[in-house]
């Protein structure tokens, strides 16, 4: 069994280097960096990431989840939040949530010159999958609480 640690400095931790998104799409999150803090814990219930968006960078695929709920928290720099109503230009200390099955897609994009740095909180509910409305892919959440992505006709990738 492995010690989790006390306490971390969360900059300080190792990026994680893969994504479940298919080769064809990985391009639209190149220069993101998770730092997966949660998992370091062993936290079950809930996930925390520490997401850096290199300039040009967003945050994932925009998407809706249909059971997870999320929440988002901006600490330095000024992305652009895009949901179904638009964008919203956010900056430090501002904060958003979505509600899992409410159908708003969202991701956030940097199109600054600076880093933008976000902290990510969503749940771990069990029979979560997403829709990405404007790219060919689907995810289900497996009864291991893995997500396993397919394209929208149910195509394996």
């Amino acid at each position: 069994m492995t010690e989790k640690p006390i306490a971390v400095v969360a900059a300080g931790v190792a990026p994680r280097l893969t994504s479940g998104y298919p080769a064809d799409l990985l391009a639209k999150v190149q220069g993101r960096e998770k730092r997966v803090l949660g998992d370091l814990f062993g936290l079950g219930s809930f996930g925390v990431n520490l997401t850096t968006l290199k300039p040009g960078a967003q945050s994932s695929l925009r998407h809706a989840h249909t059971v997870q709920d999320e929440f988002i928290y901006v600490l330095a720099g000024t992305p652009v939040l895009m949901t179904n109503a638009g964008e919203t230009q956010l900056s430090p200390g501002m904060c958003a949530g979505f509600k899992g099955g409410s159908g708003d897609a969202h991701c956030l994009v940097n199109r600054t010159t600076e880093d933008v740095l976000v902290l990510e909180v969503g749940d771990r509910q069990p029979g979560d999958g997403a829709t990405y409305p404007e790219d060919d892919l689907a995810v289900v959440m497996g009864a291991d609480g893995k997500y396993r992505y397919s394209r929208k006709n149910g195509a394996p990738l």
